[in-house]
């Protein structure tokens, strides 16, 4: 597999719903475009499968690795000649048959149809905001056990990880520590939280980690209890957003220069600044005299 120092992906914008066929005629539909336009790869947000009004939909609608919906995709990456980001889909769990419970997975398919690489969504959206949003993620989904090392593709490394996963600098710093490139969180972000976060959480992650950044997103209203902010975003190295969708589906291309992104670490070698010695553990100075209100916390490893 060559790896194009310049690559054109397409990034799209969804607003599933809990109907399964018309989510993959909507996506078949973004893909082929992306594919049209020259995109190497063509990422989809996270619940691109489906978003349901209740838990009991939801885990109806959940399906195996080996199931139809991933068997359409597939073939889609084949027909379509790119490779796919299947951004987060609601995967059975283990002992399906005895405890209901999924993981919220996140995909790459080679453009044969295979699959390259997979994560299961690590941090678990548990928040209630008073009067604005209120969610429990654990209370059918499974975090995942790892975060998994960065896959080549043919536009750069990608590091793999889902949604509130953003809100976690520790995993982005440790795919670029692995080797990544390209750090990805398909999303479902409530409006709420959107609008406050979204953005600047892109940003950050990109310039800290001096990655990529490709955010793709839901949007709009899915059923009476679900909204989600959208814009599906692209970031640079250097913190600049190079592509955005608005409101409603569609998608975004942009450009990935892994030349730009040598650069960008090259004129500020934030890996080579870090003081891994250091983080971890914090001196706590107390005045002469005086007594810890605690016992000092144990050596961290490094």
């Amino acid at each position: 597999m060559s790896m194009a120092r310049k690559a054109l992906i397409a990034v799209c914008q969804l607003s599933s719903t809990d109907d399964k066929d018309h989510n993959l005629r909507e996506c078949r539909e973004l893909v082929r475009q992306g594919a049209a336009r020259g995109a190497r790869m063509v990422f989809l947000p996270e619940a691109f499968d489906h978003i349901s009004p209740s838990t009991e939909v939801m885990l109806r609608l959940a399906e195996s690795l080996e199931g139809e919906l991933v068997g359409s995709y597939r073939q889609l990456a084949r027909e379509s000649g790119v490779w796919l980001s299947l951004g987060g889909f609601h995967e059975q769990g283990p002992d399906w048959d005895r405890e209901r419970r999924i993981y919220n997975t996140h995909l790459l398919l080679n453009d044969s149809g295979e699959i390259a690489g997979l994560y299961r969504k690590t941090h678990l959206f548990d928040v209630d905001i008073q009067g604005q949003v209120s969610l429990k993620e654990s209370s059918s989904t499974i975090p995942g056990p790892r975060i998994e090392p960065p896959v080549t593709t043919p536009i750069g490394k990608i590091g793999l990880a889902i949604c509130y996963d953003l809100r976690f600098p520790e995993i982005s710093l440790a795919l670029a520590s692995a080797g990544a490139e390209i750090l990805t969180f398909p999303s479902a972000f409530t409006l709420t939280t959107g609008m406050a976060h979204w953005e600047p959480l892109l940003r950050s992650r990109a310039i800290e980690s001096q990655c990529y950044v490709v955010a793709a997103a839901q949007t709009g209203r899915h059923n009476d209890r679900r909204w989600s902010f959208g814009h599906t975003m692209v970031v640079d190295p250097w913190g600049c957003v190079l592509a955005q969708c608005g409101q409603g589906p569609g998608l975004c291309c942009a450009e990935i220069d892994l030349d730009y992104l040598r650069q960008v670490r090259r004129q500020m070698p934030l890996a080579q600044h870090r003081r891994h010695d250091l983080y971890g553990t914090v001196c706590i100075r107390h005045p002469p005299g005086s007594a810890p209100s605690h016992p000092p916390l144990p050596d961290a490893p490094l």
